[in-house]
């Protein structure tokens, strides 16, 4: 896999969305900069547009407003008529869709800006594990954007094309970064100042993939998320028990088997029985509340990425897309 690059057309389409998540305020904010002042985006060989996902949740300070909007990217809600019933975010959706990811209309390349409450540092989150030019724009943000006090964390959820239902499956390449904590509705000015490092520093790499420069082959460490872990709960399917002292705020940290994952109001403690270690990730997460998810585990996968070159003839002519 490593003797032979990858190669991948030219990247003038790139989109920048934030305010998915109308409280997630990282996003918010830099996309709202950017609309009004974006000589920032510009690179020699393109110019990133932002966007505003959700306005009208933006307007609100909410998550959404009638439906998560991050879950209406199915081919289904994507294809089906227009009804005057639908959620605003299926709406929404479509308007997205029709902008950035359908026929001629598809960005070559998409970021999507989130916040979490957990702490996840700056997890560079993937839905394909076929997608070689986000692994690598992923370990470039990793190798070149410093920050021993938010490190980069590389994340994916395998799922088919035809199955993801997040924004990122309407664009060829995808990179949501999600960075954390942060609370809901409020702004850090440590994290906003991060998660803008990253989105420049990720144009900077499409600009140097543009212009020609072959990045090598690399091996890397990855979180592939193994499963979703539910709160325990009573008959009445109210939550029984929460999250562990011991197990907040270690995202990313292992957990072996026998560790105690959560405690009831009585003391009792409630201990991981899994028979592996894995990575518990998204610990109590606020806005995962109502999926009912307590946290997400992951494995550690270690990965072999086969180098990157433009296509053959796709050289970028010196001139803005």
């Amino acid at each position: 896999m490593l003797n032979s690059a990858c190669q991948c057309s030219l990247v003038s389409r790139v989109v920048i969305f934030g305010g998915t998540h109308g409280n997630e305020m990282s996003g918010v904010a830099l996309a709202k900069h950017w609309l009004k002042e974006p000589s920032e985006l510009q690179r020699k060989t393109f110019v990133a547009e932002p966007c505003l996902a959700n306005p009208l949740a933006v307007e609100k300070c909410v998550r959404y407003v009638d439906s998560d909007l991050n879950r209406c990217f199915s081919e289904e809600i994507l294809r089906s008529p227009e009804s005057e019933s639908d959620p605003y975010e299926f709406i929404r959706a479509r308007e997205l869709y029709q902008k950035y990811g359908s026929g001629s209309c598809l960005y070559d390349f998409i970021f999507d800006l989130h916040n979490t409450t957990s702490h996840m540092g700056a997890t560079l989150l993937r839905c394909s594990a076929d997608d070689i030019m986000s692994l690598h724009l992923a370990n470039y943000l990793q190798s070149s954007s410093g920050s021993q006090s938010m490190p980069c964390y590389n994340y994916l959820i395998d799922i088919p094309k035809k199955d993801n239902v997040y924004l990122q499956n309407i664009g060829k390449h995808s990179l949501c970064l999600e960075l954390g904590p942060q609370p809901q509705g409020v702004t850090r000015a440590d994290v906003l100042s991060r998660m803008r490092e990253l989105v420049n520093c990720g144009l900077d790499f499409i600009d140097l993939f543009n212009q020609g420069k072959e990045f090598p082959s690399f091996e890397t460490d990855i979180y592939r998320v193994l499963s979703r872990v539910d709160y325990p709960r009573d008959s009445d399917g109210e939550i029984s028990a929460i999250v562990h002292s011991g197990l907040q705020d270690k995202d990313y940290v292992p957990l072996k088997p026998g560790h105690p994952i959560f405690t009831t109001m009585n003391g009792e403690d409630l201990l991981y029985d899994g028979e592996t270690v894995v990575y518990p990730t998204f610990i109590n997460e606020a806005a995962y509340y109502e999926k009912k998810v307590a946290f997400i585990s992951t494995e550690k996968v270690h990965l072999k990425v086969p180098a990157l070159k433009l296509e053959t003839g796709a050289e970028h002519n010196g001139t803005l897309q």
